[in-house]
């Protein structure tokens, strides 16, 4: 039997819950205002309920762009009161935590920091939802095993991320494991989201398997959409268009329903242009 499961809200209006399919899309990292005011607008003209980008990002090579920092948490808010849309972005260090959890409405845990265990500490310290993406080589048990150290500092708003796990297979970035999603709804009460940009990391395959996490039970999606993918500072290749995302968006709303799912239109969101 699975156990009992949770509900996580971001606004009255946004919840990760059983009846609901939360979308969250932007940009993989924030580049400039301009480039995130219009990405933002794009995405919540097009049904996004969630806002997010990376201010901090982590690289494998120094020499790539690491995120604009601080700057980047107040380009994110002003975005957000634009859009009306809450924002999840990304944390790396634990001192940084209390300035990302006071710009963002939900604090997200990488897959390079699943198992950075101060961190996962300090997130669990605060009374703010928690997106957990699970490691590139965790089994289900590890990254389970993660979710309980946010939880057992005290905080139990957490939503589960399955992002793809490295294979011997070059033609994708990663092997997308929908078979994650039943399998943790089995063994644990959080939310569910798939991630289908890092976990195939080809712009071609991201609404295929966007559609099949919500096929396998997913409680929502987690897309990148840049205005000029080729010309973009981080993950351009696994970017989607403006206009692409808002056709997937249409056939997500389209198979929800199908399944008894909604997709809300946050009631309060601007909406208005960047």
């Amino acid at each position: 039997m699975s156990p009992a499961r949770r509900s996580v809200a971001l606004t009255p209006d946004v919840r990760f819950a059983p009846d609901t399919f939360v979308i969250i899309a932007g940009p993989c990292a924030v580049e400039s205002r301009e480039q995130l005011l219009e990405t933002a607008a794009a995405v919540a003209a097009a049904g996004a309920h969630v806002l997010r980008g990376g201010a901090y990002k982590p690289r494998t090579s120094r020499h790539s762009f690491q995120g604009l920092g601080a700057p980047g948490l107040d380009l994110l808010r002003d975005a957000a009161m634009r859009t009306g849309l809450p924002i999840v972005t990304e944390v790396l260090d634990p001192r940084d935590v209390d300035l990302v959890a006071g710009a963002a409405d939900m604090v997200q845990i990488g897959s390079r920091s699943m198992q950075n265990f101060p961190l996962l500490r300090e997130v669990g310290r605060l009374r703010k939802p928690v997106l957990l993406k699970r490691g590139a080589a965790a089994t289900l048990d590890e990254f389970l095993k993660a979710a309980d150290y946010v939880a057992g500092a005290g905080n139990e708003d957490i939503v589960l991320c399955e992002r793809g796990i490295r294979s011997f297979d070059p033609s994708v970035r990663n092997t997308l494991d929908l078979a994650a999603v039943p399998a943790l709804r089995r063994a644990c009460p959080f939310p569910i989201i798939v991630d289908p940009s890092h976990g195939t990391g080809r712009a071609d395959l991201v609404a295929p398997m966007a559609l099949a996490a919500l096929a396998a039970g997913a409680d929502g999606v987690m897309i990148e959409v840049h205005r000029d993918p080729e010309a973009a500072l981080c993950d351009g290749p696994q970017a989607l268009l403006p206009g692409e995302f808002a056709e997937l968006v249409g056939e997500l709303r389209r198979w929800a329903a199908c399944s008894g799912r909604s997709l809300p239109v946050p009631e309060d969101a601007v909406r208005r242009e960047a």
